[in-house]
């Protein structure tokens, strides 16, 4: 799948809003460093090129943090995939590519979930069997909930966002960051 235009028009926004050279960018436990010079995304841990859709992702939450100025607080209260703007109709397709993904890994034992804390910007939540919340960007906040099978039902989960997330990305990037994030469990 090519993202030749979509990159394009990415670096075209955040130097719309500014020439600076250098921005750093935290994506979950790694750094993209983006050089507005030579329109490069770079991932600090491993000194590599970040791949297209990380490149697109993180400009385009740049691109919005330059625009604000200050990104929006996180509201503490949660919505779901379908109170987003478009969300109810890709629903479907967004429980396919993670909800599904997340109790194929951990429906036989949700408490493995609790080992993401290790490695990612997660903290335990609450709620459910067992729940995380993942920050996969600074004032972006994600919650991660599992339930056990038992006698009636089969194990299942859900994804829910911290309400200030639609001011801050659009739909369509929210479904590849959630993606994304649901590699990394």
């Amino acid at each position: 799948m090519g993202y030749g235009k979509a990159i394009e028009k990415a670096w075209e926004d955040v130097l719309n809003l500014t020439k600076d050279g250098r921005f750093s960018v935290r994506l979950l436990s790694d750094v993209c460093e983006i050089d507005l010079n030579n329109k490069t995304v770079s991932s600090a841990s491993c000194n590599k090129p970040a791949k297209d859709y990380i490149s697109i992702l993180c400009l385009h939450y740049l691109a919005q943090k330059l625009k604000l100025a200050v990104l929006p607080d996180l509201t503490g209260e949660w919505i779901g995939f379908n109170q987003l703007d478009g969300g109810e109709g890709y629903y479907p397709a967004f429980k396919i590519r993670t909800i599904d993904h997340i109790v194929k890994k951990y429906g036989a034992d949700p408490d493995e979930l609790l080992k993401v804390i290790e490695r990612l910007p997660a903290k335990k939540a609450s709620v459910g069997d067992t729940g995380v919340t993942i920050a996969p960007f600074d004032n972006v906040l994600i919650l991660v909930t599992m339930w056990k099978q038992d006698d009636e039902f089969e194990p299942s989960a859900d994804i829910l966002f911290d309400k200030n997330i639609s001011k801050i990305l659009c739909t369509e990037d929210i479904v590849v960051l959630t993606e994304h994030l649901v590699h990394q469990l």
